[in-house]
């Protein structure tokens, strides 16, 4: 067993899962190696904030005076310790640019995922109380991996050699504070096909946020995770893919991407808290195949039905349960027998669920 079993295989919600960055803390190159392992230890200390905050969602909410929308960037200039967030503020709302590029593009993209909930689903904030969005830049040194503590963004620098810095992803900021919109809803259990629920509306959302921002129909979207993180010289295109295919296949990095398509290919085991980061492959590919189904702007049918059932599931809510409430919802919202609910059964009959 590799030494972090208990750190992003636990409640910490982090981007690049845990079976990456263990193929890379076994990598012939030691420098590679030593930043994996780092990457590792880092993602400990945040484990039992968030543990504490899952329990009791409403207490991490911390309050905009305005209650809008009310972005803070700080810089914890590659300290390591949860005891140092957030950090020094550099960027409140509505300040001008500064000159460092990560603090913009998280101040930016913050401000997008906020647009984009308040603008398509009208909810004000992560808890639809306007809570302020707070991010950290610089977390470690070369740090690979972005993670949403319960309370707040933490963005590593990446180590230029896998992954560039996290704040340039548009997705990856919308994943992470999409965990924030559900810790405030159903609240998903971090553990099995619950936990992969969770992980599946993150990359969801994530993926609704980048097509409304770059104004994409379902066939102009690229429906890759993480594409602008990964470095210049490493054959992956990205983290994971909502198509059929893998990401990523045999790449001398990274190896193959574990993620299944359908349920006959469900990961079983028990790494990754039962296959959190694996298995949310099977609704992203159900979601992905409505979304084909349906055409046009995924965000104008697909994402409100999606978010209506986000609301509507529980803690415990597994894989069958959200596929029938998706189906529901989608009743509820354009008729029964319309080709909106047509479209969601042949989705999730195309990963072997049946609604």
């Amino acid at each position: 067993m590799s030494c972090h079993h208990h750190n992003c295989h636990n409640p910490l919600h982090c981007f690049v899962p845990p079976h990456i960055i263990d193929h890379l803390a076994e990598s012939d190159d030691p420098e590679i190696r030593r930043m994996a392992i780092d990457t590792i230890k880092h993602s400990v200390s945040a484990r039992s904030l968030r543990e504490t905050l899952a329990k009791m969602p409403m207490m991490a909410a911390i309050p905009s005076p305005a209650r809008t929308k009310d972005r803070l960037v700080y810089d914890i200039n590659h300290w390591r310790w949860d005891r140092m967030l957030p950090g020094k503020l550099v960027r409140s709302e509505g300040d001008p640019p500064v000159q460092d590029e990560a603090v913009n593009e998280a101040y930016d993209y913050a401000g997008v995922t906020y647009d984009f909930y308040n603008e398509i689903f009208n909810r004000n904030s992560l808890d639809d109380q306007g809570m302020s969005l707070i991010s950290s830049v610089h977390f470690g040194r070369n740090t690979n991996n972005a993670f949403w503590n319960g309370e707040q963004m933490i963005y590593g620098d990446g180590d230029e050699i896998i992954f560039t810095r996290f704040t340039k992803a548009l997705d990856v900021v919308a994943h992470e504070l999409t965990h924030g919109v559900v810790q405030f809803t159903s609240n998903l259990d971090y553990w099995d096909e619950s936990g992969a629920l969770n992980e599946h509306f993150a990359d969801a959302m994530s993926a609704l946020v980048k097509q409304w921002y770059l104004k994409q129909d379902v066939t102009q979207a690229d429906w890759l995770m993480g594409d602008a993180i990964m470095a210049p010289n490493i054959q992956a295109k990205s983290i994971r893919t909502f198509k059929a295919q893998k990401a990523y296949d045999n790449d001398p990095k990274l190896g193959t991407d574990p993620q299944p398509k359908h349920m006959k290919d469900k990961y079983t085991g028990n790494e990754d808290r039962r296959g959190v980061h694996i298995n949310s492959g099977i609704p992203n590919h159900a979601f992905y195949l409505v979304a084909m189904e349906q055409g046009g702007y995924a965000w104008e049918k697909v994402g409100p039905i999606w978010y209506q059932t986000l609301k509507n599931l529980n803690q415990t809510s597994n894989f069958q349960e959200a596929a029938s409430m998706t189906h529901q919802v989608a009743g509820a919202m354009f008729g029964s027998g319309s080709l909106e609910q047509q479209a969601v059964k042949k989705g999730w009959d195309g990963v072997g669920i049946s609604v």
